[in-house]
């Protein structure tokens, strides 16, 4: 069945969206991410303009987040201080975000820029995660432990006025989350992501938060950091479809319950391997689509003399 997208301005196939929003919530469920790394350059790749692709992303992953923030919640999964100080920079992230996506709308640049970024994002991440994963399956095939060591930045220990975060395990400073945070609000304004992917393994190797309550602070930072995201595209950029979005919400929340159910029992490294290589694929199609030339690099209309 067709239906028009109002802000896309296209029509589209509600059972093919339904199905991308089923695939991302599937794998968010199954590798713990937002999935909005993976939605918006599906939907790119469907004929979704960039900049509604990004959008409505962030309003699905609003949506699809608060589930999983609560489920945390109620096993106490959830560091509220940390989550607060997070929230606070990703929003100042968001506004910074909302000037960078409006300079690049006005010179025209947006889809190419959000196309590039992605490309690069992604690349670095995937191989990152691959490397790590590809390491550690190595260690255990040759039955080596792993040292538990604690992780300890220069930077981050000489910032003042520390705080304890006792959920997170952490004596640090607020400012340091806080500027994770600016980081993240930027990316998901420009980008339309979750954060989950750059955030968690931040706050795991670079803050040495507590792995326990790592995934429920992020998840919980992301509903309102991507709420105010919405928000700011709606009144700013008009570009929330939010046809599309509830399209998405629809196989989204369905995709989640499955792929958490498929990941009980699966070992964890091997889902890593599997999310680094599925990261790398999105980048290198994002990257064959910019550099391969189109069949039709022209399009002339013909008017009446």
């Amino acid at each position: 069945m067709d239906i028009y997208l109002p802000i896309a301005e296209l029509s589209v196939n509600a059972a093919v969206i339904i199905g991308l929003g089923l695939i991302v919530g599937i794998t968010s469920g199954l590798f713990g991410v937002g999935g909005g790394f993976l939605m918006t350059p599906l939907l790119m790749f469907y004929g979704i303009p960039p900049a509604v692709a990004v959008a409505s992303s962030a309003t699905q992953v609003t949506g699809s987040s608060v589930s999983g923030a609560m489920a945390h919640w109620r096993r106490g999964g959830v560091d509220l201080k940390m989550g607060a100080v997070l929230v606070a920079g990703g929003i100042v992230g968001a506004l910074l975000g909302s000037l960078l996506f409006s300079l690049l709308q006005t010179i025209g640049q947006i889809d190419l820029t959000i196309s590039l970024i992605y490309v690069v994002f992604l690349s670095i991440v995937g191989f990152s995660m691959l490397t790590e994963t590809v390491r550690t399956l190595r260690r255990q095939a040759k039955g080596i432990r792993p040292k538990r060591t604690k992780r300890h930045n220069a930077f981050i220990a000489a910032l003042p006025g520390r705080m304890r975060f006792r959920a997170a395990g952490l004596y640090i400073s607020p400012l340091a989350p806080f500027l994770i945070g600016i980081l993240v609000g930027v990316l998901t304004f420009v980008m339309g992501i979750g954060g989950g992917l750059i955030m968690v393994p931040i706050l795991i190797y670079v803050l040495g938060m507590s792995v326990s309550v790592v995934v429920g602070t992020s998840l919980f930072q992301i509903v309102f950091t991507t709420a105010a995201i919405t928000m700011l595209h709606a009144v700013q950029s008009k570009t929330v479809d939010i046809v599309l979005a509830v399209l998405l919400l629809l196989g989204g929340v369905i995709g989640a319950q499955l792929g958490a159910r498929i990941a009980i029992g699966l070992p964890p490294e091997k889902l890593r391997l599997a999310l680094a290589i599925l990261v790398l694929i999105v980048a290198g199609r994002l990257l064959f689509g910019l550099t391969v030339a189109p069949d039709n690099l022209f399009s002339v209309q013909l008017g009446g003399i």
